[in-house]
């Protein structure tokens, strides 16, 4: 992997987990989702006009229907991953997401679109997804002493947390097969994929209008950090795909559970520290595998 795409990848690490958080913290639901999306779609609007102006009007319905599945499954993906952190906690839902979502991706990338991997990148797969094991719990996510209440929300994160990684896996391989093979633009094709998913998510909102406009009160806040930080850290992700291998990047995107175990246990207090650090060193390990495989 090229050092530029590893650098993009690390900020983009770096912008997630702190997104994440901040979706944490919201406690929302489907409405929140659209919220973010909301945010997404009147802050970057002269970016988006600036760009679409002349490379959208050129789409055919190659580049569309991408656009329109990944706004699908964007947005499924979001409301699974809310929901998750509404019956479990961050440091179960999360490790576990982003541990399944790139060694699905991966063996996607490998097996059905012909991309190669040397034995050092398998490696590094192997150490990352047991990085974010150890971070989630490691054996322990598996015991029943920790009381029928806290076992039954363990369990809860891990259901949320690997079906979340599926959605994961899905939209990074249609996203890379976009940039990569498509050449559609990172930017227009998360930009204009979140008017999708807009579409998608209002009849939730238009519900109830009423309940809706309170709960923009009290969330507008963390909804603003999502709409605005969240875009930057995919498209730098999917700046990367266009440079190195779909197989290196989305392992290595997982260098955010660095920062997540050491903000996010600091932050919301859950976790076991030492489990938390050996997870992020095997993750690190595994960065450094694939950057030099």
């Amino acid at each position: 992997m090229p050092v530029s795409a590893l650098a993009l990848v690390i900020l983009a690490g770096l912008i997630h987990a702190c997104w994440n958080i901040a979706a944490k913290k919201a406690g929302g639901d489907v409405r929140f989702s659209f919220f973010s999306s909301v945010v997404m779609m009147v802050f970057w609007a002269p970016v988006g006009l600036w760009l679409g102006w002349q490379q959208v009007p050129g789409w055919g319905v190659t580049e569309w229907g991408f656009v329109f599945a990944s706004g699908v499954i964007h947005s499924i993906y979001f409301v699974v991953l809310l929901r998750g952190y509404r019956k479990a906690d961050l440091t179960v839902v999360y490790p576990l997401a982003r541990g399944s979502g790139p060694l699905l991706s991966s063996l996607v990338a490998i097996l059905f679109l012909g991309e190669q991997i040397s034995a050092l990148g398998v490696a590094g797969i192997v150490a990352v997804v047991g990085g974010v094991f150890l971070i989630a719990g490691g054996p322990g996510l598996f015991r029943q002493s920790r009381g029928e209440e806290q076992t039954r929300r363990i369990h809860k994160g891990m259901l949320y947390g690997l079906l979340t990684g599926v959605f994961i896996a899905s939209y990074t391989v249609i996203d890379g097969y976009a940039v990569k093979v498509v050449l559609m633009s990172p930017i227009l094709l998360d930009y204009v994929g979140n008017f999708v998913r807009l579409g998608f998510l209002a009849p939730a909102v238009l519900r109830n209008v009423a309940e809706a406009r309170s709960l923009w009160h009290m969330q507008w806040k963390y909804a603003a950090v999502v709409g605005v930080v969240s875009p930057v850290s995919y498209v730098l992700v999917l700046y990367a795909m266009q440079v190195a291998p779909l197989s290196h990047v989305a392992p290595a995107r997982e260098v955010s559970m660095l920062f997540a175990a050491l903000l996010g246990g600091h932050l919301l207090g859950e976790g076991d520290r030492r489990a938390r650090f050996l997870g992020a060193a095997c993750i690190g390990g595994g960065v450094m595998a694939l950057a030099l495989g």
